[in-house]
């Protein structure tokens, strides 16, 4: 069975344009990219409808295809109905690219040229075809992949969420397998990068935290002509409770390694002959008036010490995973080694090991330093948030309306 190991999620607003038009959501095993278009008070709010039509995970994970994409199809009717009720927002959409991490194999739905890779045992291979006008052209051998790359209408895209009242959302899934990445963006970062440059990036940068970083970073060096969004996930083997194999005691008998849920075939080494033993003298019957027998104390004190041990265990494993649990639900405001206002999940801590209580959740596109003093004071206080409180913060700071 496969999970999710370690994961990065960052978005950069670039280097041209004001405002950020993309949202992500990354909530193991569900992640998704959107790119907004239509402006800034029309392309985030598609986007943002986008992704939060996927907050609360998937109805039918047995079938997870048809479950992203009905959450995909009613992401799009609550856009095109809003793009028709408000002047304002008309002809709004959004791209929007999401995976589902599943036992054997992720699950894809996507909608326009945000794009999702895999990258295996050094080969970055792509999972998702653009919807876009170039693309169209390429792939009816119009235009070749060079001349897509300069092509002047590179942007139009001939599939989104939002515009029309149906669309048709593409869905795959791909095996996968432990050490797998997968990386999901917005075209911010494919029109600066290309794949050899994202492929290079990822295999010089094994944690997953250093290679967003680095991805953010290189496509702005390329120029940032687009909001920048980046998902990565590393995926892990686990072994399901039911695969437990007993190793070969000393008598001999062990379980075969099949386990189906409810029979395990027993095997037996060959009984072996015991020693016959010389004769034993019988002792005499205990009578009640002889003194009870001495008990033997070692013993008992080192039972006493090992249950004592087992408790103590026991009570601080139980400590630990309630704080554990209670640090997935605590967030806090700060920034990163970029200097970027950064969401992270758990404690605002650091053990003396040099061990962090948390982990970045989301990196927004807004430097520290263009905040004004008393901002970055109240913002970037460490303060513990609540989800939803830390999100609704960092998205209107990223639109410019954080009074």
């Amino acid at each position: 069975m496969l999970r999710v190991a370690e994961q990065y999620a960052g978005t950069d607003t670039g280097r041209q344009r004001r405002a950020n038009e993309d949202s992500l959501l990354a909530r193991s095993p569900l992640f998704v990219v959107a790119d907004g278009m239509g402006g800034a008070q029309a392309g985030e709010v598609a986007s943002r409808i986008a992704v939060e039509s996927f907050k609360h995970g998937l109805d039918d994970p047995a079938e997870p295809e048809l479950a992203l994409s009905a959450l995909a199809l009613e992401a799009n009717s609550q856009i095109h109905e809003l793009s028709h009720a408000n002047a304002e927002q008309a002809g709004m959409g959004t791209t929007l690219t999401a995976i589902y991490v599943g036992e054997q194999d992720v699950a894809i739905a996507h909608v326009g040229d945000s794009r999702a890779y895999c990258l295996r045992e050094g080969e970055l291979l792509r999972l998702t075809d653009d919807h876009s006008l170039v693309d169209e052209l390429v792939r009816q051998g119009r235009l070749t992949p060079e001349e897509a790359v300069e092509h002047p209408q590179r942007s139009v895209i001939t599939r989104a969420l939002g515009p029309e009242l149906g669309v048709e959302i593409d869905t795959r899934s791909f095996p996968a397998r432990a050490g797998d990445v997968y990386l999901l963006c917005s075209d911010g970062l494919t029109t600066m990068l290309g794949e050899a440059e994202l492929a290079a990036l990822l295999l010089a940068n094994p944690r997953l935290s250093d290679a967003g970083e680095a991805l953010i970073a290189a496509a702005n060096e390329a120029g940032g002509r687009d909001n920048i969004t980046v998902l990565l996930l590393r995926l892990e083997e686990v072994h399901a409770a039911g695969e437990l194999q007993l190793k070969e005691a000393d008598t001999g008998v062990h379980a075969v390694e099949d386990w189906d849920g409810q029979h395990a075939t027993m095997t037996a080494a060959p009984a072996v002959t015991a020693p016959v033993s010389p004769p034993v003298t019988p002792r005499r019957p205990r009578r009640a008036s002889d003194p009870p027998p001495a008990q033997p104390r070692r013993r008992r004190a080192g039972l006493r010490r090992t249950g004592v041990a087992v408790a103590l265990v026991l009570v601080l494993a139980v400590i630990g995973s309630a704080a554990y649990l209670a640090s997935q639900s605590v967030y806090f405001i700060g920034t990163n080694s970029r200097g970027l206002v950064t969401v992270f999940r758990g404690f605002p801590y650091r053990l003396p090991a040099g061990v962090n209580l948390y982990s970045s959740d989301y990196v927004s596109g807004v430097s520290a330093s263009t905040l004004s003093p008393e901002r970055r004071k109240n913002l970037l206080d460490h303060s513990w948030r609540s989800e939803g409180n830390a999100a609704a913060l960092i998205r209107s700071l990223e639109l410019g309306q954080l009074e």
